[in-house]
């Protein structure tokens, strides 16, 4: 490690426990986290570390699994630092530790619209330009024009939205080894009161049909073609399923809690569970929106 990074804002946290760092409240120690406090040390940083490191960066961990076993490599944790949200021209920029229902807010409040759904998504910038997130009808890509990036090398790169192939709830990388540091979002020219009234309304939704008093990671399956994941759940008999200290949620059945006590094997094993059931009852087999990644346990 370098003396600068060693005298750096940021934070390199040696055998550190990702429950914390993520929604759901699970997982077990990575072998290094990196907080990054800015761009500029986060790229340093990248440069200290050898060319076979296993890298994996998190916003909120909100759509993610983390296994018993923790994360070999090094884990880097980007909301604290990249937070820049701004107008630049006639576009939105938004830094990866954004969290979307502020650009949701934000861009209302400056007369844009198109990113109101994004106050349903409970995870940052970053999270939903990797994995193509979306509710209530819309997708992140369907407004991205361009992007930052990062690679291993610490070196950053602006990208056109047509180097990327985005489908539902995936995003297809023109190179491989880079990571979203932000983008710029054209929106249409909107209604401050309108856009916020929206988004009054969709939040209101999710509050009425989501289980947010709980640890989750959102929705845990895709919506297949011209059906729905919580549909087929719910008409399987699983509502209220439990393994452990995970359960299909009573309020709305795409959803696993954590009820205490819960181990990511308990909720590893459930989704395996409600994969089984729905198969054998309904010919349908769900697709995970939930990212897994991390070894399991040797307890």
């Amino acid at each position: 490690m370098t003396q600068a990074i060693q005298q750096a804002k940021s934070q390199l946290l040696k055998n550190e426990p990702l429950a914390r760092y993520t929604s759901w409240r699970v997982g077990g120690r990575a072998d290094r986290v990196f907080i990054a406090e800015s761009l500029n040390e986060l790229q340093a940083f990248l440069q200290t570390l050898d060319h076979a490191e296993p890298i994996v960066f998190m916003g909120l961990g909100s759509n993610l699994l983390v296994r018993d076993g923790g994360v070999i490599g090094t884990v880097v944790i980007m909301h604290q630092a990249l937070n820049d949200l701004r107008m630049d021209g006639q576009y939105i920029y938004a830094e990866a530790g954004v969290t979307c229902a502020k650009l949701a807010r934000f861009s209302a409040s400056n007369a844009k619209e198109g990113a109101e759904f994004m106050a349903g998504i409970p995870g940052t910038v970053g999270g939903a330009l990797a994995m193509n997130a979306g509710c209530y009808g819309g997708e992140t890509w369907n407004i991205v024009h361009q992007v930052l990036t990062i690679d291993r090398n610490g070196e950053t790169h602006v990208r056109n939205a047509s180097e990327f192939i985005g489908s539902y709830r995936h995003v297809e990388m023109p190179v491989p080894d880079e990571w979203f540091l932000g983008a710029w979002f054209q929106l249409e020219i909107g209604n401050v009161n309108d856009s916020l009234k929206k988004i009054k309304n969709l939040l209101a939704t999710r509050l009425a049909s989501q289980p947010l008093n709980l640890p989750s990671a959102g929705s845990t399956f895709r919506n297949p073609p011209s059906d729905f994941a919580a549909r087929l759940i719910e008409a399987s008999g699983l509502k209220g399923y439990q393994i452990g200290g995970a359960q299909v949620s009573p309020k709305h059945a795409n959803f696993i809690v954590n009820v205490g006590d819960c181990t990511a094997l308990d909720i590893e094993q459930l989704i395996i569970h409600m994969k089984d059931v729905v198969l054998k009852k309904h010919g349908v087999l769900l697709q995970q929106e939930v990212r897994v990644i991390g070894v399991y346990s040797n307890e």
